[in-house]
Formats: C-alpha cells, structure tokens, sequence
C-alpha cells in the first residue's frame, strides 16, 4: 500500500523535523553532522523547533548570535538597509562600510580594515597580508608560525595553519609555510623564528580546540619576537572577538596589541561578514588589485554589525559577558563537584570549556533531549557560548540541566572503565 505523501514529498506520518532530515539526507552534500532537530524561530536566548519546542541556546550559532536571536534593534537595522540598498560592490563607495570601519578602528587601536565574508576569508586576508608585506620589503620571508591545538578555517591556506589530521586529511599537498608549535609555549615559540618568518598567527583562546585561553606569558613572548625581528603579530579573533570573552577584543584583556586582527563570527549576530583589521603601515601594501571580495563589507553586512558593535558597547554587553562568564563556570565545577562527571572547567567571558570523564555527544543528545543545546567540541569536552545577553536565571536553568543530563544513565556500550 502506497503511504500518503505531503507535498514535499515525504510520507504524511513524519513530523515536520523528520521530512526536513529526510530531504537533507537526499539532496545536500553529506560533509555535516547535523542533530535532529530544525528550527522555525528564535527570541532572545531561546529557539523552537518546528514542532514548537523551545530550548535555551547555549551554542549560539557557534558563537554567532551575539544578541541571540531576533533581537529587536538588529532586525530593525536589517529591515531598514535591507528597503533601502542590499548590494553594489567595492567597485564604488560604500558608506556604510567606512561608518563600521571607523567604529573599529577607533577601539581596536588598528588604523585600517578590510571587510569580507567569514574568517577563514579573513585568517585568509591575514595570510595573504603577512606574505605580501614580506614582498614589499624583499626580505624573503614567507613562513607564518601558528600553534597546535588551532583552527584557523577551511580554505586551503587556513587549512595549512590548523595543524589537526582530521581537518587536513584528504586535501594534501597543502600550501607551505607554516611552521608549527606548541600552545602556550614561549621557550619553543622562539625557538622557531628564523630567517624565514614572516609572522605568527594565534588565536588568544583556541575555541576549537577545546577553548584553551592563551597565557598572558605566551602572548607577551609573541608580541616581543615580532618586535625584535620585524615580524606581524596576528590575533585570530573570528570566535573570541566583539565582547565574548569579556572584553571588546580578547587580546585587550591580555594587554598585548597585536598587528594585524581578524573577527567574524559575533560582528554580524547572524549575517555573514569578516573583518581583518592592521596598522597603517601594514594594510598599504593592499593596494588595488591585490586582494577582494565580490560580497565583503555590502550595505546590508556593515549594517547589521554596525548595530550589534553599538548595542554591544552601549548595553554594556562585555562588562555582562564578564559577570556571567564567571557565574557560568562557577556554576559547571558546582555541577562538576556535584555528579563527579568534570575534570576542567576553563574560559573567559562568555567561551567556556568543560571538560568530561566521558563522551561528550551522549551528553550533548541528553541536553537536547531537556531543552538545552550545547555541544562537544572536543570527544570528551563540552563548549558553552550562549548569546552575551543571556541572564543569570538563565545561566543557572541551563546548569540543572546540564546537571540532569549528566546524572541520566549513559546508553549501553558509553560508559569507559578508568575514565575517572
């Protein structure tokens, strides 16, 4: 007997999130790993899925959502540009663009910036921006230093410079020029200068790796290296950067300036746009021709991070992200000390590891299964990163939750005898 179909196609029994699975499954390519569930709507710290169901987002579009969703001055900003002009080009002036520009600049202490689509396109720009400026001073150097444990993004360049088998498997012969180190080691971080260097790119937490946060020992040796050898220092700020750890910029609660600085991520609070920001001296070898973006920094992107910087700065978002922050990872050892399920607890701000005695995707599907997303970063490490509006009643909801699912009993086959 034929089944009744909707018009979609799918049998008429699915649930809405079972005929979207089913149509993803057929016709998109099969390079994620995605969890059951699809979302219809979002406010504030919440989404519902298309059945209804609410959850409280502590993933926030992998640390996207600054505002978290449908927040009411970002949609008004995106409506108002979106009636008014979508597109041109950098074929022409773009206004906007130059009003995000100076905004920041001004507080970033980097007189110039570049506007793109993501940042693995801005980690690219930065890339290209070391190698070209080692062109324009015909010193030979080409070699960027990056660290283990990183990611940097996904083009082939960025790819290069995340030193993780698994995200570089299958794609060789990657670019040359990067030369490898351990995070958080100043001794072997300088002992890796050469005569071929042209700059070293961190990230001041490695969010994919498990949010690991840089010490301040590591960066301060970074910053004097590229002094004493004329090398481009370069934050990668694509995940920490516009209030999440606390401060507007990571790298300000480090104290160490860097030369060159890249963010995505939060800047838009949903709309793609990457940032590369440098020091004068340094963007003038970007002159025409040299590098681009058909979509970087249109009217609509520079709008709409326009009002998540000015909402960000004028709510006082970085002082909260701090605040909460420290309540959020106080609140994990509590559950930590509580179930015994915790080995560490780190982060700034809002970016916040935990890590776990056991696999960290049963954990993540028992918190989905109560209302609350997170998720695993690393095999046994959770990563927490909700909107920087997020309240302290909705901190401590989603730790009873977290508590619960870490309490529920693990399917057959999870548990790992030793992994206490």
């Amino acid at each position: 007997m034929n089944e009744t179909r909707t018009d979609a196609g799918a049998p008429a029994t699915m649930t809405a999130t079972e005929a979207v699975a089913r149509q993803s499954a057929q016709m998109l390519m099969p390079n994620y790993r995605r969890q059951p569930v699809a979302f219809a709507r979002g406010e504030g710290v919440r989404l519902y899925d298309l059945e209804g169901r609410a959850y409280l987002d502590f993933v926030a579009g992998i640390a996207v959502s600054s505002l978290g969703h449908a927040h009411p001055r970002l949609v008004a900003a995106i409506q108002t540009q979106a009636a008014r002009l979508l597109h041109t080009s950098n074929l022409y002036l773009i206004p906007e663009q130059v009003r995000l520009a100076e905004w920041l600049t001004r507080r970033s202490g980097l007189e110039r910036a570049f506007f793109c689509n993501s940042g693995a396109e801005a980690n690219e720009a930065a890339i290209k921006l070391a190698r070209r400026l080692a062109y324009a001073r015909a010193s030979g150097r080409f070699e960027v230093i990056v660290a283990q444990g990183a990611f940097h993004g996904r083009t082939m360049a960025t790819l290069a410079a995340t030193p993780t088998p698994k995200y570089q498997e299958g794609f060789a012969p990657l670019p040359e020029g990067f030369r490898i180190v351990p995070f958080n080691d100043p001794e072997a971080l300088a002992a890796a200068v050469t005569g071929q260097t042209a700059a070293i790119l961190l990230e001041p937490i490695q969010g994919e790796g498990g949010v690991h946060p840089a010490t301040p020992e590591f960066l301060l040796a970074a910053r004097r290296l590229c002094d004493a050898h004329g090398l481009l220092l370069i934050f990668d700020e694509v995940q920490s950067g516009i209030a999440r750890t606390g401060t507007l910029f990571a790298f300000q609660g480090y104290g160490v300036q860097p030369d060159v600085l890249t963010l995505a991520k939060g800047l838009g609070g949903g709309v793609p746009i990457g940032a590369v920001l440098a020091r004068a001296e340094v963007a003038e070898v970007f002159q025409p021709g040299t590098h681009g973006s058909t979509f970087g920094g249109n009217p609509l992107a520079c709008a709409a991070a326009l009002a998540v910087v000015e909402t960000v700065e004028q709510e006082h978002l970085a002082d909260h992200a701090a605040a909460m922050g420290e309540r959020l990872q106080e609140g994990l050892r509590a559950v930590g000390r509580s179930t015994g399920s915790m080995t560490a607890v780190r982060g700034r701000g809002l970016l916040v590891g935990a890590d776990l005695d056991r696999d960290a995707a049963p954990v993540v599907e028992a918190c989905r299964a109560r209302g609350l997303l997170v998720n695993g970063v690393q095999p046994q490490t959770l990563r927490l990163a909700p909107p920087l509006i997020v309240t302290a009643s909705e901190i401590d909801e989603a730790l009873r939750i977290l508590e619960q699912a870490l309490r529920a009993p693990a399917p057959a086959g999870d548990q790992k005898e030793g992994a206490r």
